[in-house]
């Protein structure tokens, strides 16, 4: 019989202007015989030279591939159509090899089969969305299976050895340096951020594979060791984005695209301002806030006509229209933050400083005091005491009638403590350009739902040693005179404490570093036709890049982070020693509420936990997103495994648990808290946390950056001086100029024109997103049953969209847009919406950690 099949494609990266060529050279190697094949595999008929194998059909070709595919620089799909002879008997075909005998690549996305007796003749669908190179840099033929799901005790026997096969391929087995073309997932230490050949000052410890500086493990890429320390991994040239990454983890050409495009807006917004100070009176420094307001001001105007059509001529359209799109004819210019478009000082009050703790860009760590005053929990013998020196008398006048113990009681006292995590490095931070504090924040919740400082205490190490512990000040709200200017530089060193924090622990470590183990581990142990692995699999999409592109331009050292962020070349052994705390089971959203005092458990409640602010956005949004994402999870996972045991006999999963926690997170193997993954219980709740972490979580504490810090005075992310001293000279200055001391205090100019920059390539997305909901593509599985509940799922998340509006627009909730009028919408899911726009929405939760 005639089988009739369509295959989708698409040539090469959209700026890769080589692609002309290649095309032109496969069209050669095509007229010559050299054409892309594919070869059905039965699922019924052992192949006569290897019973355990399907019997391959009839060589097929991919039909009019001359006069189809374009040689425009714009990457596009193509349909193509294909004619398989097949017999009858062989039955439906499990699974298809493809050969490309071209010159050079393409992606594969998809093929579909018409017209098999079997099944009413519904379709057979392939979902490949994978790169296919030449077949001679292959050392097996490139496999797909249909989209059907099975367990590895429920694989039909003629395809088990090769979805073992498959398997092997993507662990690899070969030293040296990875290729572009190779499919190897394996683990490597973080040794690769330091540059030790450039001098000591550029050399960085290696994260990972001990007590002293556990880490998650990354991507291996098998360079060769560093000349100047064998133990650290060569780098590439700055410019080279060329970094190992599994092909098929790549940015798609869009996503590709928007990346430069936003890169070459973040270089020239830097540029600009910064040429123009040299010939200021006050070289990297901003004079006045009005400085700062003319970057969202000031741009340069594009002439119309002339000036635009030359940049036509050298720039590629499409690349133009993306670098033009957000600002329209202002070229050069910062997109206006949220925090100013209402006001202009609504940033500087009390309620904002607190109510972003709930519904900023690092909701994620505020605390109920269960103590006072606050204790700390390093160890005294290593750094003396640390508790604090906040008393009953800085706080009590400013408590509404409350004293401290009516108020613990009643659940009335908050906390923003990073003194723990900071102090043990705070002298060595200290030693370079940064001059801050490790910082507590304590506040009052009040009748309406909204916090209100009460005291910020400033602490340092003891000048005699760490021993000797802490020499802690106490400062509470002031409205007026110095007081006033001393109490927002107080505010202002928590701020800085609070942004290191939120780049480096809940933004960087604690989703896109955490996260990266949990793919390679699916990749090696769960096979493409493993119903787990399609359900986690949306939710890894574009991590391995965007990861590795930090790695070689962010967090390495003399990095933009180091550059742009208070601990500076301690940064990442920093978040080394927050990582040694990490429980993955305290992931789940419920748990970290209680954990953190903010929720008492609650069995009635649908999350199971009951919030102790009421007003609390990122928590009453997320615990409906954790819902959701938990009943999606349940209703999937219970229709595979039916009982406990089909989870204890599921090799797959039991391989990709083990190794997930020997090898991706190695350094935590022996933690007692790991699920043993031996009911489905244990398999629902690691499955959740995995979504959590890698959508609704990542999108809580990235897609704020610029909304918020934007205007970085509102975030600093670095201090440069001490809080003045009554009788100095920069007293003085306070006391006569607040807003030119307090600018002198915080991120200097250069470093704030490339932090603001950073965070506005951070928070856009990308214009081929895929959300909370949604799905590459409708056919990503075969059961019925699944798809249906994919549905109920996005049904549900729709719901909560209407209920975030519906919260957002209810004047009793205080906190959910606050003074600057900035309605809470981070954790709105975007199902609706399908417009594919991108950029700056401050909405939308996408699968994973994309950006």
């Amino acid at each position: 019989m005639k089988i009739e099949g369509e295959v989708v494609v698409m040539k090469k990266n959209l700026l890769d202007f080589k692609d002309v060529m290649a095309s032109l050279l496969d069209r050669i190697h095509e007229l010559l015989g050299r054409r892309v094949s594919l070869h059905l595999i039965s699922s019924l008929q052992p192949d006569p030279a290897n019973e355990k194998r399907g019997r391959l059909g009839k060589a097929a070709h991919l039909e009019n591939w001359v006069t189809k595919i374009k040689t425009s620089v714009t990457a596009e799909e193509t349909t193509f159509g294909v004619t398989f002879d097949w017999d009858e008997s062989m039955g439906p075909p499990a699974a298809f090899v493809i050969k490309n005998h071209h010159h050079s690549q393409f992606y594969l996305k998809s093929l579909t089969l018409r017209g098999f007796p079997e099944g009413e003749g519904s379709p057979i669908h392939f979902i490949c969305n994978s790169w296919i190179y030449p077949s001679h840099r292959y050392r097996s033929d490139r496999v797909f299976f249909s989209n059907k799901a099975y367990l590895p005790s429920n694989t039909p026997e003629l395809l088990k050895e090769l979805r073992e096969e498959e398997l092997m391929n993507l662990r690899g087995n070969e030293k040296g340096e990875l290729k572009e073309w190779d499919r190897v997932y394996d683990y490597a230490y973080y040794n690769d951020l330091g540059a030790p050949e450039k001098g000591p000052n550029s050399v960085r410890p290696v994260l990972g594979g001990s007590s002293e500086l556990p880490y998650p493990r990354r991507g291996k890429t098998g360079r060769k060791p560093n000349k100047s320390d064998p133990k650290s991994e060569s780098r590439l040239a700055l410019l080279n984005l060329n970094i190992y990454v599994p092909r098929d983890e790549r940015f798609s050409h869009v996503k590709f695209s928007d990346i430069l495009v936003y890169a070459l807006k973040a270089v020239t917004q830097v540029l600009v301002p910064e040429i123009a100070s040299v010939c200021d009176k006050t070289i990297n420094e901003f004079d006045s806030f009005e400085d700062v307001f003319h970057l969202y001001d000031g741009s340069i105007m594009l002439a119309k006509g002339h000036t635009i059509s030359k940049l036509r001529d050298i720039i590629p359209w499409e690349m133009f229209r993306e670098l033009i799109r957000n600002d329209g004819e202002r070229f050069l210019k910062f997109p206006l933050p949220d925090i100013l478009k209402e006001s202009r000082s609504a940033w500087r009050t009390d309620e904002e400083f607190a109510r972003e703790m709930l519904a900023g860009l690092n909701p994620v760590v505020i605390s109920r005091l269960q103590e006072f005053p606050p204790k700390s929990n390093l160890d005294s013998a290593k750094y003396g005491n640390q508790d604090s020196s906040i008393r009953e008398e800085h706080i009590e006048a400013n408590m509404n009638g409350l004293n401290v113990q009516d108020a613990l009681e009643q659940n009335k006292l908050y906390i923003l403590d990073h003194h723990d995590a900071l102090m043990p490095y705070l002298n060595r931070i200290n030693t370079t350009n940064t001059k801050t504090y490790a910082t507590r924040t304590l506040l009052l919740l009040e009748e309406d739902g909204t916090l209100k400082p009460l005291a910020i205490e400033l602490s340092l190490p003891h000048a005699q040693g760490e021993a000797h512990g802490s020499v802690s000040k106490v400062f509470t709200p002031s409205e007026t005179g110095v007081e006033g200017s001393i109490w927002q530089l107080a505010k202002a060193y928590a701020a800085v404490n609070d942004s290191g924090y939120h780049q480096l622990i809940s933004h960087w470590l604690q989703t896109h570093a955490v996260i990266e183990p949990f793919i390679i581990a699916s990749n090696r142990q769960l096979s493409v036709v493993h119903p787990i692995y399609k359900l986690l699999h949306p939710h890894f999409r574009d991590t391995m890049n965007i990861n590795a592109l930090a790695r070689h331009v962010l967090i390495n050292s003399d990095g933009i982070l180091e550059i742009t962020v208070f601990p500076g070349r301690y940064a990442m052994e920093l978040s080394s020693s927050i990582y040694k705390d990490w429980v993955f089971t305290d992931q789940a959203l419920p748990k970290d509420l209680v954990k953190r005092g903010v929720a008492v458990e609650d069995p009635n409640s649908d999350s199971g936990v009951k919030l102790l602010i009421e007003d609390y956005p990122y928590a009453v949004d997320g615990l409906e997103i954790w819902s959701a994402i938990k009943k999606w999870v349940t209703e999937y996972c219970s229709f595979y495994y039916k009982n406990d045991k089909t989870v204890q006999t599921d090799t797959e999963i039991q391989s990709w648990w083990t190794e997930l926690r020997t090898k991706g997170h190695g350094d935590k193997q022996h933690e007692s808290w790991w699920p043993s993954m031996q009911t489905r219980d244990d398999l629902i709740e690691s499955c959740t946390i995995i979504i959590w972490i890698a959508s609704a979580l990542h999108a809580a504490v990235n897609f704020g950056q610029y909304p918020y810090a934007g205007f970085l005075p509102n975030r600093p992310t670095v201090s440069r001086r001490f809080m003045p001293e009554p009788g100095t000279a920069e007293y003085t200055e306070l006391a006569e100029d607040t807003d030119v001391a307090f600018l002198k205090t915080i991120t200097p100019q250069l470093q704030t024109l490339l932090g603001i920059s950073i965070i506005e390539t951070l928070s856009l997305h990308s214009t081929d997103e895929v959300y909370l909901g949604q799905r590459e593509s409708l056919n990503w599985t075969a059961d019925d049953e699944a798809l249906e509940a994919f549905k109920r799922f996005g049904k549900q998340l729709e719901l909560i969209e209407n209920n975030i509006i519906k919260r957002n627009n209810n004047k009793r909730f205080k906190n959910r847009t606050g003074p600057v009028n900035i309605p809470y919408t981070l954790l709105y899911p975007n199902t609706t919406d399908y417009t594919r726009e991108g950029g700056l929405t401050g909405k939308g939760i996408p699968n994973s950690v994309s950006i």
